[in-house]
């Protein structure tokens, strides 16, 4: 029996029970069934006593086949535990930086993702890594740049750089009379840094998402589609989700991303692909989009995580 923390979103928290939508949930109710000890925890509920780590936590259980926990905090030091699975949601602001220094005191358990990995990877901007599997793009706060890549490219895509779920994505076209007031929005008249992308038309029949454990890519793959008032994807529920495949030669280069990855300490990763092309690297809380996969599939993909994370501990003892 291992002992597990969870550090979740504060909003998952409060719905946490008959939330199958949600990456956790499969998982924590695998590691029960495991008969492992979870216990789940918030990044406010995080402190740091002297260079001691500790979490007040609330322990998780089973019961009539779906996950509850114990509504009494508990104060535990995080070394007590044997695995801590660190995935609060975006934005990663001060807040979210802040949870990570306290787990620069944490020396006992794997923590996955490492929250130091995440610090220093920015979802969007550090997907230049692998600026060969990527659109053009360029990071910058500038009206004249983003103008002068507009022109170049006439169809483009402005991100903030520390949201998710879509959250504040732009589409842009040449001659939009509105492109002035879009780039100084987006960028706070260039003070923000955001990231910019060729536009890819095919994202009007869906992006990828490709999963990374460890050091190789699933084999599991979902296509997820727009609606009909959006270019993205903004709809989690199964009429905007379907089945979808990753050629060879996907599989090839989406496998050395995956070592790079995991080399960095970023064990889980969603990557969204369109056109074979990387759109973002997702680090902090990906979704592995375990009940569709597992009904598309006919499998038990939290079992195949599940036998990742403790076979890691295994290694790491």
């Amino acid at each position: 029996m291992k002992k597990i923390l969870f550090v979740i979103d504060k909003i998952e928290l409060k719905y946490f029970e008959f939330n199958n939508l949600v990456t956790n949930f499969w998982i924590i109710k695998e590691l029960l069934e495991r008969k492992n000890e979870v216990f789940i925890t918030t990044i406010p509920l995080l402190s740091l006593r002297e260079d001691i780590a500790y979490a007040k936590c609330y322990e998780t259980f089973l019961s009539n086949n779906n996950i509850f926990y114990k509504d009494v905090k508990i104060t535990q030091m995080i070394d007590n535990f044997d695995i801590v699975i660190f995935r609060p949601d975006p934005p990663v602001d001060i807040d979210y930086i802040n949870a990570t220094y306290i787990f620069d005191f944490v020396s006992k358990p794997n923590v996955i993702n490492s929250p130091r990995a995440i610090r220093d990877f920015n979802e969007k901007l550090h997907s230049v890594y692998f600026k060969e599997f990527m659109t053009d793009n360029i990071v910058t706060a500038s009206l004249n740049d983003i103008e002068q890549f507009l022109s170049e490219h006439k169809k483009i895509v402005l991100k903030p750089l520390n949201r998710c779920f879509g959250s504040g994505v732009m589409y842009l076209y040449e001659g939009d009379p509105n492109t002035r007031t879009i780039i100084n929005t987006m960028t706070d008249n260039e003070t923000t840094l955001v990231m910019v992308q060729e536009f890819i038309p095919d994202v009007l029949n869906g992006d990828k998402r490709v999963l990374t454990l460890g050091d190789k890519v699933l084999n599991y793959c979902i296509k997820k589609l727009p609606s009909k008032d959006d270019f993205k994807f903004n709809t989690h529920n199964d009429n905007f989700i379907t089945e979808a495949s990753l050629s060879n030669e996907e599989m090839y280069k989406f496998g050395q991303v995956a070592k790079k990855l995991n080399a960095l300490g970023i064990f889980m990763a969603g990557l969204d692909v369109i056109d074979g092309k990387i759109i973002e690297v997702n680090v902090t809380s990906p979704c592995y989009f375990i009940k569709e996969i597992n009904k598309l599939y006919n499998v038990q993909l939290e079992k195949e995580i599940c036998d990742f994370l403790l076979t890691k501990l295994l290694l790491s003892l």
